[in-house]
């Protein structure tokens, strides 16, 4: 099989990273040879933006700023280690996408869906994941696992996690609406649940798109 790339999207706090190194771990075990990625980063230069979009205020850049610097970031990620993997038939999971632009910049930051997929239609000229799954959860409950990580771990809060529960609820309907909107592409999970059901889930899903694995992933 061709390589696949396969994107996680959802609010803060909703598990994806972890989730994300369970996948690819259930992935390489049936050898398929699986890179493991974010955004904004994955590459020198995108995670050198990644600074700049997450740290400082919630007003330090105005929407369509922000947009723009998740994009420079984006096509730098694309085109020197996305693209490379996929073409030698590796899988690529990245925790978030265009999605999280669509999703923060398009709907929370008000630039609207439309003006968001215009600059992803330039800049990413038709290219798209082949699977998003979306995590779902309460916003307070996902806030709260935030709070505690950053206690637990001494880390700095994001500017996104510092944006406040209005803000994070219109994440959450945001991402319900674009998987309302592209059904075949884009799959919500619940990601309420210990590590082992949300990934059960996951597998459940990959399955779902990819039926030669059922029976391979253990628990799917």
């Amino acid at each position: 099989m061709a390589g696949q790339f396969i994107t996680f999207e959802g609010g803060e706090g909703a598990g994806k990273t972890t989730q994300a190194k369970m996948l690819a771990d259930a992935l390489e075990k049936v050898g398929v040879e699986t890179i493991l990625t974010r955004e904004p980063g994955g590459t020198f230069g995108a995670e050198s933006i990644r600074k700049l979009v997450l740290e400082g205020t919630d007003d330090r850049w105005s929407g369509m700023t922000e947009l723009l610097l998740m994009y420079a970031a984006r096509l730098d990620h694309v085109e020197k280690l996305i693209k490379p993997a996929l073409q030698r038939g590796a899988w690529v999971i990245s925790d978030r996408f265009s999605d999280s632009s669509l999703a923060y910049q398009g709907y929370a930051r008000d630039l609207g869906a439309d003006r968001v997929r215009s600059v992803h239609d330039v800049v990413m000229e038709g290219f798209n994941p082949d699977l998003t799954l979306v995590f779902d959860m309460d916003v307070y409950l996902s806030l709260k696992r935030v709070e505690t990580r950053a206690a637990q771990d001494d880390e700095v809060l994001t500017r996104f996690d510092k944006a406040g529960q209005a803000f994070h609820t219109t994440i959450r309907e945001a991402y319900l609406d674009i998987a309302k909107n592209e059904p075949a592409r884009v799959k919500v999970v619940d990601a309420d649940g210990s590590r082992q059901a949300v990934h059960s889930r996951i597998l459940n899903a990959l399955t779902a798109k990819y039926p030669e694995f059922a029976g391979k992933l253990g628990g799917a």
